[in-house]
């Protein structure tokens, strides 16, 4: 099944959403031995349709931990990055996003539930932690990816590797608030700003496009 052609089309988009929704709430209600009969009668759909969709259990929680992750980079965020090549200001401009993005960040409970089950299951199912490399960081967070290939088309920035740029940029602005939301605990909005502004300037410092 895990080399069967995806379903397609906008019928098809709506399915994968309802079950990577209804996959979210179960995952996090029963953990990862939740059964894929219940997941898809929450979804509404069969289970053959959830395995055509993403052909193993741990497809699916990959995708799960995706959406969650990418939740924050929807709506104004999303918008903030897609403007990114044509900021007049890129260092302005990235902060202002990265602001946005780290704030959706740190109000999202499920993010940190569900970072705490990986961690939690790993000894059980060390497959999740193929099934989340195996995708690549592009293929779990093509808003970041696109900010950053649009910006390195435009020669505002030199992106040699952008797997590894996006691990890099994730590292300096979210990964904080994950680890640390993973203890219970939280960083203070002044400790937040700085690590947004320093990280930024890291970030762009890195990867700026040499001066003519």
């Amino acid at each position: 099944m895990e080399n069967r052609p995806r379903p397609t089309g906008p019928r098809a988009e709506a399915k994968r959403a309802a079950i990577v929704k209804a996959a979210r709430a179960a995952f996090l209600r029963d953990g990862f031995g939740v059964g894929m009969d219940t997941i898809a009668a929450d979804a509404g759909v069969s289970k053959v349709t959830v395995y055509n969709h993403f052909g193993s259990k741990e497809a699916l929680f990959t995708a799960v931990i995706a959406d969650a992750l990418d939740e924050p980079l929807g709506g104004a965020s999303a918008a903030a990055l897609a403007a990114l090549p044509d900021a007049s200001d890129l260092r302005a401009a990235l902060t202002e996003a990265a602001r946005g993005w780290v704030a959706a960040v740190r109000g999202n409970a499920d993010v940190i539930a569900l970072r705490t089950l990986v961690a939690a299951e790993l000894h059980r199912f060390p497959e999740l932690a193929h099934g989340w490399r195996g995708s690549g960081p592009e293929g779990h967070h093509p808003a970041v990816a696109d900010a950053l290939r649009a910006l390195a088309d435009r020669g505002r920035l030199v992106v040699p590797d952008l797997d590894t740029a996006i691990i890099q940029l994730y590292a300096l602005l979210v990964f904080p608030h994950l680890v640390f939301g993973s203890y219970g605990t939280t960083l203070d909005d002044d400790a937040t700003d700085r690590l947004i502004t320093h990280g930024v300037d890291m970030f762009l410092g890195y990867y700026a496009a040499p001066a003519d």
